[in-house]
């Protein structure tokens, strides 16, 4: 495929997915700077409720799961060459099972304390937002729920940010560390929605993971940990909230 071809279908999937998210962002920080209410006391939520009947709120939930992984299909296909498997050829397979879990969990532990202190550093300082969980006692499957919404954030952030655009910047002739700074502040980008404390943890989180894939080459080791730091999020986040309620609950009023 010809240079030009392939930067109009990396344009194409970055507009389809993360990089529509990132301009959202973008448009979104900047209407919380300019408006009245300081940053600091600001929220945004994670997984709100959809609808207000039970039935509805879950279609919904679901479908966006099961449609949000959409992009992911199409990155992987268009990866696809004959008798070249996508899935091999970004490490998103089962051929270490017991490496790549240990490794997701040694990425997790690396990526969440700091995370977390973070989060905390930015809303002692006001330059981040309070970030409001789904209630986990909403409905008996708003857990599981939760947990798919969290596979679907990992793959879709993983598979396009590091699998497919590293590929892809890789056959352009970018080199490593540009690829890995760029995909890390795009990482950034579209989590500034949250703030400019969750633009630099998450821009911090892409250098790493961007590093550990240049040197692994594999995406699921990366899949894993994002799991996992995204069920902590949306599921164990809300006990943190119940525990340190002047640090996490959101602004009153």
């Amino acid at each position: 495929m010809s240079p030009a071809r392939l930067r109009i279908e990396v344009a194409i999937v970055l507009a389809l997915s993360l990089g529509a998210s990132a301009v959202y962002s973008i448009v979104s920080i900047i209407a919380r700077v300019t408006d009245e209410t300081p940053l600091a006391e600001q929220s945004a939520a994670l997984n709100p409720s959809r609808a207000t009947r039970e039935w509805l709120d879950f279609t919904y939930q679901f479908l966006g799961v099961v449609f949000g992984v959409a992009v992911v299909a199409l990155a992987l296909y268009l990866l696809w060459q004959p008798g070249r498997s996508p899935f091999r050829r970004i490490g998103l397979d089962l051929t270490r099972p017991g490496r790549d879990a240990a490794s997701g969990l040694l990425l997790a532990a690396v990526i969440g304390v700091p995370g977390l202190a973070l989060y905390a550093a930015g809303r002692a300082f006001g330059f981040t937002v309070a970030v409001v969980p789904q209630p986990l006692d909403t409905y008996w499957w708003t857990i599981p729920i939760l947990v798919l919404a969290a596979l679907k954030a990992a793959l879709v952030e993983e598979v396009i940010v590091v699998g497919y655009l590293f590929t892809r910047l890789r056959e352009l002739g970018v080199g490593p560390w540009a690829t890995i700074v760029s995909s890390a502040l795009l990482r950034g980008t579209y989590h500034l929605y949250q703030g400019f404390g969750a633009f630099a943890g998450n821009a911090l989180m892409g250098i790493v993971f961007g590093w550990v894939y240049t040197r692994w080459g594999r995406t699921m080791p990366l899949v894993i940990a994002h799991w996992i730091l995204d069920i902590v999020s949306f599921v164990a986040y809300p006990l943190a909230v119940s525990w340190w309620p002047g640090l996490f609950a959101p602004p009153a009023g």
